[in-house]
């Protein structure tokens, strides 16, 4: 069974693709995730790219996948750490890759941008690795 870490984009994008997680995998993530995905839902719907309607379905939807969620002392000083060590001025992706040091086998995104952030911090996994079984 592999524990794999998602973002927000990433939990927006396997609700809205209707991406199965394989049920041999769990899933970890800071707390604040369903609020972050929530926040690129609203960004969505007041630029006019979905409907409060179609928002509401994808909120319903992450709030039925199941996830571990953290937020306790230890990982939230580990994000400090990784924070300062590479001159972050936010807490937001370090949380992410601190609870994927701490507790997963690895992140998977699908922001490119946070993906090559956490390159030679974290290992990383595709999103094709979240739907099948361990080999």
């Amino acid at each position: 069974m592999a524990r794999y870490v998602i973002d927000a984009p990433t939990l927006v994008h396997i609700v809205a693709t209707e991406t199965p997680v394989h049920p041999s995998h769990s899933i970890v993530a800071p707390n604040a995730i369903r609020s972050q995905a929530l926040t690129i839902l609203l960004t969505a719907v007041n630029a006019g790219a979905m409907t409060e309607e179609q928002a509401r379905s994808l909120h319903d939807g992450m709030t039925g996948l199941k996830m571990r969620l953290l937020g306790d002392r230890v990982s939230r000083w580990v994000a400090w750490t990784i924070a300062r060590s590479h001159g972050w001025t936010d807490l937001a992706d370090a949380e992410y890759l601190a609870i994927t040091q701490l507790q997963a086998d690895a992140l998977i995104t699908v922001d490119e941008r946070f993906a090559a952030a956490a390159a030679g911090i974290v290992p990383l996994a595709a999103l094709a690795d979240l739907t099948t079984s361990d080999r």
